[in-house]
């Protein structure tokens, strides 16, 4: 580790996801500082170095990885470019928070999986922020303390203001109803074992080709349900809900009761416009806990394991957006590296 037992960390990909860690590691973050940059655009690379004192600007993974100040790696690069830096760090023993995906497919993910396995212990912490959002380790808290009973449904809400071109039906799936898939996994601590998508007319504010809203269904192996509508061209704002129904109860999160000004005849209050803003403090939680554990010489967090589940249930409702019918879910066993359930 870098001087006082400060965590060095080579931060890859300096897009928007990457250039905001880079701040929070800076800026927000005890323990740690940014040591190396790298994103293949040379420009961008020294424009994010430029912006850290003793930061390091670098095109290649492995060259900021083999630099004697790089103790540990954040991963927010590309989605097909993670399966290779995971790799590299794992050659390296390197400790990593990889955003999600994991890696954009299964098989990949897969291969990622068997890898850390040969390693023999965790080195990745998969980078669902939920987990460390206030309001829905609440939730947590209250489903695990068994206050509701049983849970038997959840009902879940994704909504985002628009989408920016070229994005995809599949994309609903793979960017945005994965954080659900996680979630459920969570706060069940179930597998998702089925996958219903029905898909209403498209709203006249969905671009062309897109089909949005849609409506996905969960079935878990403990026997509950799991409603998700994504509406990603909503058109108002950012939103993230969900409620659970249990034998004695229900619980919901999500509904924002911040700041509500009357004023003019008038009341209400502000809608977050986008997943930065909404989620912050789950994002600065999220990366202290890994940089924390880091310096302990451990890993927390979600896992390979759950980078791995989160593909496969994507996997099988990208198919059953295809069919119009039910697709079931189909893992493997858990290798005992990851012996803990979704939790």
């Amino acid at each position: 580790m870098t001087q006082h037992g400060t965590l060095g960390v080579a931060v890859i990909g300096t897009g928007r996801m990457g250039a905001d860690h880079v701040r929070r590691l800076d800026q927000a973050i005890s323990g740690a500082r940014v040591t190396a940059v790298v994103d293949i655009d040379p420009r961008r690379a020294e424009a994010a170095a430029a912006r850290v004192d003793g930061c390091a600007a670098h095109t290649d993974p492995a060259a900021a990885m083999a630099a004697d100040d790089v103790d540990a790696v954040l991963i927010a690069s590309p989605g097909p470019a993670h399966e290779e830096a995971l790799l590299e760090a794992f050659a390296r023993d390197l400790p990593v928070l990889c955003e999600k995906p994991l890696t954009p497919d299964s098989a990949s993910a897969r291969r990622v999986l068997e890898a850390e396995t040969r390693l023999g212990r965790r080195r990745v912490q998969v980078g669902f922020m939920r987990r460390y959002d206030s309001e829905y380790q609440h939730l947590k808290a209250l489903l695990d303390a068994g206050d509701l009973g049983r849970a038997l449904m959840l009902h879940c809400t994704h909504r985002n203001v628009s989408t920016p071109p070229g994005y995809t039906s599949q994309m609903t799936i793979n960017d945005s109803v994965v954080h659900e898939i996680d979630a459920t996994r969570w706060l069940l601590g179930e597998e998702i074992t089925a996958v219903t998508v029905l898909r209403p007319t498209p709203s006249s504010g969905a671009p062309d080709e897109l089909s949005d809203p849609q409506l996905v269904l969960f079935e878990t192996e403990g026997g509950a349900v799991v409603d998700v509508e994504v509406f990603v061209n909503c058109g108002f704002g950012y939103q993230v809900r969900c409620e659970a129904v249990g034998e004695r109860g229900t619980a919901r999160i999500g509904d924002a009761h911040g700041l509500t000004v009357h004023a003019a005849g008038r009341w209400g209050g502000e809608i977050a416009q986008d997943f930065v803003t909404r989620f912050r403090g789950a994002y600065d939680r999220e990366v202290q806990a890994w940089v924390d554990a880091v310096r302990r010489g451990g890993t927390t967090g979600p896992s390979v394991w759950d980078g791995y589940a989160a593909a496969v249930v994507c996997e099988a409702a990208v198919r059953a957006q295809a069919t119009g019918g039910r697709v079931p879910v189909v893992l493997p066993e858990r290798p005992a590296l990851y012996d803990s359930p979704p939790r």
